[in-house]
């Protein structure tokens, strides 16, 4: 009975969201509401798991995804992604200008949300596409791929830090982790993929003909790789530093003081504020004003988060998601196979790849205990149902087919096919990794 109640609360909300259009942030709330009465909470304790579910989650993640958004806007706003970009082209040549674009949304893709780098990178494709005349979709989808990737796979983006906090993972091992996994998985749904969309035809809208969004002095190319990959190079060494050198005592303290994400991601938004703006004559007024934006543009991540954050309070405090956790353990599949099937099945009804992930690991969590899985692996493996087949129902996939004028059927030919190759190939490199971490 509680297993049933459990998916009538997941369907009226994949029903709230996907038929009646409600608000992601709305419907977590109802529903909460709904389960947490149904599964047992008295009513007037409702109310303060909700609260204590938003407040706990939203402590872990606010600041850590606000700086983020600022660092990715700084580098778009001051034409340090244009730089990369430019200079990647320069490396590469025209004839390997898809493998360009690859490289271009992986480095770009670590500091910038998707839906930021999709809007800022996009105008970039098209035009070298004018330059060049290769086909757009082929050009692009590789740097899309990227992007893809290191948003569901890769901390400091919001999905896989959310995961990470409810399954009580590390940043900086799911970041290593991912980037093993993120490599093979571009190298598929990218380049490769994409030269069976060679042929495609693509009318992109006139607005990217014209387009020049970035200023005409664009900062140095070692200064812009280096403010966008600082996050990452950063909490990839404090997590190698303790493995290759014997560290204990106070000096552990400190390196695990100091490799918090939120100290991290500060101290790299600080360095980028003034070797990006303030050397490349930004005010700190307009800087700031890039920052106030940014902020704005995540507000909604948050929300969702936010109400996410609920629902798995409420399924904490009535003891329902430790009773499906052991029916689960109890199914003879991989742990990991499974933590990816359920964010796939919300991820394909819902569409949206935050509420998969959150939604799968409320329910998935207790398994980390019970049947011993690597917690970070676990992250990875939810991460990557979040992003199977991208369809009619995702923002993502209707900002693809009118940014580039596609049908829905060409449409569905390269971008949710895409989805689902990251999807499936990132599953696959969760599961090789398991086998030799043994």
């Amino acid at each position: 009975m509680t297993t049933l109640l459990v998916l009538l609360s997941l369907l009226i909300l994949i029903l709230l969201i996907a038929w009646a259009k409600f608000h992601p942030f709305l419907a977590f709330l109802i529903v909460s509401l709904l389960a947490g009465w149904w599964l047992g909470i008295p009513v007037e304790k409702l109310t303060t798991s909700l609260k204590t579910g938003i407040g706990s989650l939203l402590g872990d993640l606010a600041m850590i995804i606000c700086l983020g958004a600022m660092l990715g806007k700084l580098v778009a706003e001051t034409g340090a992604a244009q730089k990369i970009s430019d200079t990647l082209l320069k490396l590469f040549g025209e004839k390997n200008l898809h493998w360009a674009m690859m490289i271009t949304g992986f480095i770009v893709g670590i500091p910038l949300f998707y839906n930021v780098g999709f809007v800022l990178l996009v105008p970039l494709v098209f035009a070298v596409v004018y330059r060049t005349g290769m086909p757009a979709v082929y050009t692009a989808l590789p740097m899309l791929a990227a992007l893809s990737v290191t948003h569901g796979f890769l901390p400091p983006h919001p999905s896989p830090l959310a995961l990470a906090a409810q399954l009580h993972a590390n940043p900086g091992t799911i970041l290593f982790y991912g980037i093993i996994i993120a490599i093979p998985t571009i190298l598929v749904a990218g380049p490769l993929f994409a030269k069976t969309l060679k042929n495609m035809q693509s009318k992109p809208l006139q607005l990217f003909q014209s387009t020049n969004q970035y200023p005409a002095k664009l900062p140095g190319a070692f200064n812009s790789f280096v403010c966008a990959l600082l996050p990452a190079i950063l909490l990839m060494l404090f997590t190698a530093l303790p493995v290759i050198i014997n560290i204990e005592g106070t000096a552990m303290n400190i390196i695990s003081f100091i490799s918090d994400p939120v100290l991290i991601l500060l101290a790299s938004l600080l360095f980028a504020t003034g070797a990006l703006g303030v050397a490349n004559g930004y005010s700190l007024k307009t800087i700031m004003n890039f920052y106030s934006e940014a902020v704005k543009d995540i507000a909604v991540i948050l929300l969702i988060i936010a109400g996410a954050g609920a629902l798995k309070q409420v399924l904490v405090d009535s003891g329902v998601n430790e009773a499906i956790g052991i029916q689960l353990s109890n199914l003879s599949i991989n742990p990991l196979v499974l933590g990816w099937l359920i964010a796939a099945v919300i991820r394909v009804c819902l569409g949206s790849a935050t509420v998969a992930g959150l939604t799968a690991a409320g329910i998935i969590a207790p398994l980390i205990q019970t049947a011993h899985v690597d917690a970070n692996l676990m992250v990875l493996s939810v991460g990557a149902g979040s992003l199977l087949f991208s369809h009619v129902n995702d923002s993502g996939f209707w900002m693809f087919k009118e940014y580039f004028n596609l049908s829905v059927k060409d449409t569905l030919r390269s971008w949710s096919v895409m989805e689902t190759i990251v999807s499936v190939m990132g599953l696959l490199g969760v599961l090789a990794l398991q086998l030799i971490l043994g």
